[in-house]
């Protein structure tokens, strides 16, 4: 989301004078002798969208449970609008969390599941009455307010859920999972209301979940996890298209990935040797290398050019196989194709054209050409 904007401003983390709004220092979670969360930190800055991305037991849920209260701390601390948070509960922190099994109350109509917190707080009525009108509206279930639960679709009860959560003004909102039970056109569309209210409210959001998808749609930043820690944190853009490591690589998106040695590194472009493929590849690459240095070159499916001419680019990675599965998935298809000497690589497609017959771009056991710019691909160290 982030990425669309350009200046300082709407980029606080690229600010050296901006205050972050909230501060992990050192923070560590264990059970027993397991270790949960392993000794990280993270400045997340006022109205960020933030995404903790991960695989099942990687420590983003613990990590949310702790920012919100409901764990404390092995070691390390949280700050919240400069306040240290040890110690204060959840009912007195500055949060509101929103479970992914959203927690409503069957008994309660959709009017009384949201007053049901300022009503805790003892708000008095006529206040407790706009803000529930404001913010029924703003998730547009004013219609559906007399409603129960079971009356409602999976997409109506977590917007139920996120007006309760919301209603309270929190200054952080913590998001567990929060699109998970909804069917994957309902969930694309809710990221983007998701993304409207939180611009609306300028509330901070941080997000937990495993769909990699998800997080990069939604997140200003989002942060990797693995084992406990920070493999990378940065913008959906510079996640995707500059991978620090090739778990990264690999967890975020789709990648091919072919090991090899650093044959010569001049001017800012890598030769690399691969066993993988029968030809040399350049690799642009800015950092210091030595030659024999062992490397991983990742190259994202969409940007390999297929054809069946034997017509080359001046300057481009080119390799020759024969396809040998297709995935049609209407936008685009995927081809594997095992390139000679045995390696199979994945390709993207884009389908631009409506076809006037089933033929693909490429069909199976057909012999195609495949090219890659220098830049395109991303050389790995670790």
């Amino acid at each position: 989301m982030s990425d669309i904007k350009s200046n300082v401003t709407d980029r606080p983390w690229l600010d050296a004078s901006a205050e972050p709004f909230i501060r992990i220092n050192n923070l560590s979670k264990k059970f027993g002798p397991f270790t949960a969360v392993d000794d990280v930190s993270l400045d997340i800055y006022r109205g960020e969208l933030f995404a903790l991305l991960g695989g099942s037991g990687c420590g983003k849920t613990t990590l949310l449970r702790m920012l919100g209260g409901f764990e404390h701390p092995s070691n390390g601390s949280i700050t919240i609008d400069g306040i240290d948070m040890n110690g204060v509960p959840p009912y007195e922190r500055p949060v509101n969390m929103m479970f992914q099994s959203y927690a409503l109350f069957p008994h309660m109509s959709v009017r009384k599941n949201v007053e049901y917190g300022l009503k805790r707080d003892r708000v008095p009525k006529s206040e407790m009455t706009d803000r529930v009108d404001e913010m029924l509206k703003m998730v547009e279930m004013a219609d559906f307010a007399k409603r129960k639960p079971h009356q409602l679709s999976g997409g109506q009860r977590q917007r139920v859920a996120l007006a309760r959560a919301l209603v309270k003004k929190p200054k952080v909102l913590l998001l567990d999972e929060p699109l998970a039970a909804l069917d994957k056109r309902l969930r694309e569309q809710t990221q983007y209301e998701l993304m409207n209210i939180q611009d609306e409210l300028g509330i901070t959001f941080i997000v937990v979940t495993h769909d990699q998808e998800e997080a990069m749609a939604l997140a200003t930043r989002l942060a990797v996890m693995k084992d406990g820690e920070f493999v990378q944190v940065g913008t959906p853009t510079q996640i995707y298209e500059n991978p620090e490591t090739r778990f990264i690589a690999d967890f975020v998106g789709t990648a091919n990935v072919f090991e090899g040695r650093v044959d010569s590194h001049v001017d800012g472009e890598v030769s690399f040797d691969t066993p993988a493929l029968s030809d040399q590849l350049t690799v642009i690459y800015p950092g210091a290398l030595t030659s024999g240095t062992k490397a991983w070159v990742a190259v994202r499916p969409e940007k390999i050019r297929m054809s069946r001419t034997g017509t080359p680019t001046a300057g481009a990675n080119r390799v020759e196989g024969v396809v040998e599965d297709i995935g049609y998935f209407g936008g685009s298809s995927t081809y594997r194709v095992r390139i000679d000497g045995g390696t199979v690589v994945q390709v993207t497609q884009p389908n631009l054209n409506r076809p006037t017959t089933d033929r693909h771009v490429a069909e199976w056991e057909d012999r195609v050409f495949l090219e890659w710019d220098a830049a395109s691909a991303v050389l790995l160290t670790k």
